[in-house]
């Protein structure tokens, strides 16, 4: 890890006010909030940054489960759902067994990633209702690499894009056995075509 701050980020005006740029999401029809915004001032760098969670012999709630429930589960991959409902009609995770990111899968993971991805995103679809299935990979939080599924309800257009998540977190939550039937509707999808429901 580096020590000292890279060019691009010696060039971010760090602790100065910065004005919203005229054509960007805050403006987009899909951005969920309105009203007077400010851009937060940037902080100073941290270097080095500071360890992920199941690094520097943390325990890595990837490993060891601790976040969500296991809905399914094969030899080489899980889809781990999430116990608090969110504010779409479904979110899940899939991770490999195998610790490491996504430079350190092994090849054979590798080669099976675009699969799964098809597979979880079918399993969310089998839902009925959803139009389409965000799949995104921030890799800030943990050293285990997941990816997140995140449905969007079909006909709400506003939902649309890169702001789906910031909607999930202001939208009603769903019902919780509602949303406990749906992992289970998505765990029974994933075992359709192998691999072990873990919530049925």
């Amino acid at each position: 890890m580096s020590v000292e701050p890279s060019d691009f980020v010696r060039r971010l005006p760090i602790g100065e006010r910065i004005s919203l740029p005229e054509d960007g999401i805050p403006f987009w029809e899909v951005f969920p909030y309105e009203g007077d915004l400010r851009i937060r001032v940037l902080d100073e760098p941290v270097l080095p940054e500071p360890p992920r969670r199941g690094e520097d012999g943390d325990e890595c709630p990837g490993c060891v489960d601790t976040e969500g429930p296991t809905l399914w589960s094969d030899a080489h991959w899980k889809v781990r759902g999430f116990v608090e409902p969110e504010g779409v009609p479904a979110q899940v995770m899939l991770l490999p067994h195998d610790h490491g990111d996504l430079a350190d899968l092994a090849p054979e993971r590798a080669a099976q990633l675009g699969g799964m991805l098809q597979r979880v995103e079918r399993a969310v679809m089998s839902l009925g209702g959803i139009a389409r299935v965000h799949i995104n990979r921030w890799g800030d939080g943990g050293s285990h690499f997941h990816v997140w599924f995140v449905a969007r309800p079909e006909g709400m257009m506003q939902l649309r894009g890169t702001c789906l998540p910031l909607w999930s977190d202001v939208l009603p939550k769903v019902p919780a056995e509602e949303w406990q039937e749906t992992n289970r509707r998505i765990a029974r999808a994933l075992a359709a075509e192998g691999g072990t429901a873990h919530v049925v």
